[in-house]
């Protein structure tokens, strides 16, 4: 139980992380990320905070991966419901103000890309499965044989035009989320020897047998 409870507080430490990236990204105040670019013309549309915005799109992907019968997991459900909350609650506390320097607002975006990161390596190294989103991705490469990145740049793509058609801010902090994250993940996950491809990730049964039969 000790060993399920600290791999939990790692999961939760890096979805909080993950949040405070995606805020730093926000207030950079230089266009956002493709799906933060989705969220906030989701937001502005209905009326909503991006954080309650985060929750619905990640409810509503979840039910699509389910449907296309990927496997969901704990870390899963929780990317959906926390990021979003995190989410609220930093920009509800007011600490990270919008920049109004384009320089200014470059440092923090990479900043920002740097400590989703960071977040990306404890929850996926907690092994209770990826997030929606990643499994959204993943999905399509099952079932069309594209290459990864082809699938990634289509489910981001697509995510960034019906943002901007929204209203969603898109300049020069998208390009540099979008060519920079890959490289602060890897510099990230190199400078703390991890490998994501030797995690192995737990689906929801696998973690409901672990708690009622610990020793299985």
């Amino acid at each position: 139980m000790g060993y399920f409870l600290r791999r939990l507080v790692s999961l939760v430490w890096g979805l909080f992380l993950f949040a405070l990236g995606i805020v730093l990204c926000v207030q950079a105040n230089i266009g956002c990320a493709p799906w933060e670019v989705l969220h906030m013309g989701l937001s502005l549309k209905f009326g909503m905070t991006m954080g309650q915005i985060s929750i619905l799109v990640g409810a509503l992907i979840c039910l699509l991966v389910f449907l296309l019968q990927e496997k969901l997991g704990v870390g899963t459900l929780l990317n959906m419901l926390l990021i979003g909350a995190f989410m609220d609650l930093i920009f509800s506390l007011r600490i990270i103000p919008p920049m109004e320097h384009l320089w200014i607002g470059i440092i923090v975006m990479v900043a920002g890309l740097l400590v989703i990161a960071l977040g990306s390596y404890f929850y996926i190294d907690s092994g209770f499965g990826a997030g929606p989103r990643d499994g959204l991705m993943v999905s399509l490469r099952r079932r069309t044989n594209w290459p990864v990145g082809v699938c990634r740049a289509l489910v981001e793509g697509t995510a960034l035009l019906l943002g901007y058609l929204l209203g969603g801010q898109v300049g020069v902090g998208t390009v540099i989320a979008v060519f920079g994250i890959g490289f602060c993940i890897q510099l990230v996950f190199t400078l703390l020897r991890f490998d994501p491809a030797a995690v192995k990730h737990e689906t929801l049964a696998e973690t409901w047998i672990h708690l009622v039969r610990p020793d299985q």
